[in-house]
């Protein structure tokens, strides 16, 4: 099967995040199953405009905006290379039911973005895409086939758009969890990964761990991640917070697993791959509330979702984890074993399945 997958970025642009991976993972164990993997997505510096990970053929045209019309105007001339479109959205999808004749499409949506749009637009357009142009765009979509990774973010399109057609297919994991339980640091270690993004909300990560400070005055942390918030949470000048920056693959789980619990506020979240990979070396994570954290994180038995979406919520919730052990090793058991679950091949063959289902229908 020749697939065409639209996508604004790639595993190896530099703002790549959990929706990359999961794009990457899928597609590398598609081409072993003899798909004809064709990515078309957006360049960044120093980036070739093609290259070939893995057997994905990858084409880079245009920029964060300009990838839309780019993607449009290579369908129009490979167009019968392919046998399906992958369309990936990102906020904004790439509008394919407008140029797309006589081809399945296939919708991916990580999450709708709605709230988490006022966190990283500023007025006008936050109001623009919130009140109107999200579902606007989304409404071509009606009667295709829709995947997307987590139940809270199926109902969430459901309520939204009135869809009906909405598969789920699981997030994987890029490491092989832990046999055992690790040995953790001498003091109480706290961890938050992500990028560092306003609507990851890292800045209540910073605040909720000085609150936890008062409490456990032997704390430390360690921000694991990067993004244009850095300079702003380092001048919270919270004492014993340590950010390390964009890391290797060994360090980053090497940290994970040496810390006792993680921080992972958002406003919402499509999955939350950050808690499956924290589960995968047995540390628990105290979340918010909303929609893919409650997804991946099961309250009171791998993780706590908090009561309050608070950063004096969250450090509650911490400070008592960190003070009950017998509490706090057993979530960290349960959210290791909860991990072992999780496995890209799984994934893989689910979306093979739609790929082949989105062919035939």
């Amino acid at each position: 099967m020749r697939v065409l997958w639209f996508s604004w970025r790639d595993i190896k642009n530099p703002a790549a995040g959990g929706a990359e991976l999961f794009s990457y993972e899928i597609m590398r164990r598609l081409v072993k199953k003899d798909y004809k993997m064709n990515l078309v997505t957006s360049k960044f510096p120093n980036g070739s405009e093609n290259e070939n990970i893995e057997g994905i053929n990858i084409v880079r045209k245009g920029g964060k905006f300009t990838v839309y019309e780019k993607a449009r105007a290579y369908y129009k001339k490979h167009k019968d290379e392919f046998d399906i479109i992958v369309d990936e959205t990102n906020v904004k999808p790439f509008l394919t039911p407008k140029f797309v004749k006589g081809k399945p499409i296939l919708l991916l949506i990580h999450q709708l973005s709605r709230e988490g749009i006022f966190y990283e637009l500023s007025f006008p357009l936050d109001y623009l895409v919130y009140y109107f142009l999200e579902k606007r765009w989304l409404s071509n979509y009606d009667g295709m086939k829709i995947v997307t990774v987590s139940e809270s973010t199926r109902v969430d399109i459901c309520e939204f758009l009135g869809f009906k057609n909405v598969c789920l297919v699981p997030e994987g994991l890029s490491i092989k969890p832990l046999t055992k339980l690790g040995p953790k640091e001498m003091t109480p270690t706290i961890v938050y990964l992500g990028r560092l993004k306003n609507y990851k909300l890292p800045h209540h990560a910073l605040i909720a761990f000085s609150l936890i400070k008062k409490e456990v005055p032997n704390a430390k942390m360690w921000v694991i991640g990067y993004g244009d918030m850095r300079k702003k949470l380092e001048d919270l000048h919270v004492p014993d917070v340590t950010f390390f920056g964009r890391v290797s693959h060994d360090l980053k789980f090497e940290l994970l697993g040496k810390a006792h619990l993680a921080l992972v506020p958002s406003v919402k979240e499509g999955w939350g791959l950050v808690v499956t990979e924290c589960n995968a070396m047995g540390t628990p994570c105290v979340a918010y509330n909303v929609s893919g954290l409650r997804d991946s994180v099961i309250d009171g038995k791998t993780g706590v979702l908090v009561k309050e979406n608070s950063p004096p919520a969250l450090a509650q919730a911490a400070v008592r984890l960190l003070n009950d052990k017998d509490w706090l090793s057993e979530l960290s058991h349960n959210a290791l074993t909860y991990s072992r679950k999780f496995d890209w091949d799984i994934s893989a063959d689910t979306f093979d399945k739609i790929l082949r289902s989105a062919i035939t229908n």
